[in-house]
């Protein structure tokens, strides 16, 4: 039972213990045993039986063609997805976050402050024991700069 996926040993002797019970319980009772009596009878949690009767299953490909309603080669990102390349928006995202690592102390603060915890320009200012007026000049100026760069 090795795979792509690294599961532990104990999980997989579990696993092999659950088995094992259910063979036998199958054998003298003729029916399914439930994860509660499984889990009663080894003496671990629910939870755990779960864990283990998970683990081990083979991984499905995201792009394993499913068969619902007839949709013949729809497959399980398909299914998924909302259709949109996100490429060029992560590139998008490491762009700016490269440009933003360039920057200056004073400048970096400012965009973040800004930008990612969305705070005023007087409070940028405050923050920084600057001006307003300083504040927006740097702005302008560092966003003037991150475009050329992006264009």
């Amino acid at each position: 039972m090795t795979g792509p996926i690294k599961v532990s040993r104990s999980l997989k002797e579990l696993n092999t213990k659950i088995n094992e019970l259910q063979r036998e319980y199958i054998i003298k009772e003729g029916k399914e045993i439930s994860i509660l009596e499984i889990a009663k009878i080894l003496k671990v949690s629910k939870e755990e039986i779960a864990m283990a009767l998970e683990a081990v299953k083979p991984i499905e490909s995201i792009d394993k063609e499913v068969y619902e309603n007839k949709n013949e080669g729809e497959t399980i990102i398909s299914k998924i997805s909302d259709g949109k390349d996100e490429t060029q928006n992560l590139i998008n995202k490491l762009t700016i976050n490269n440009i933003i690592n360039s920057l200056n102390k004073r400048e970096k603060q400012i965009i973040v402050l800004r930008y990612y915890k969305e705070k005023t320009q007087s409070e940028v200012a405050k923050t920084l024991g600057i001006s307003q007026v300083q504040v927006s000049r740097i702005e302008r100026k560092i966003l003037e700069e991150m475009k050329q760069q992006i264009c």
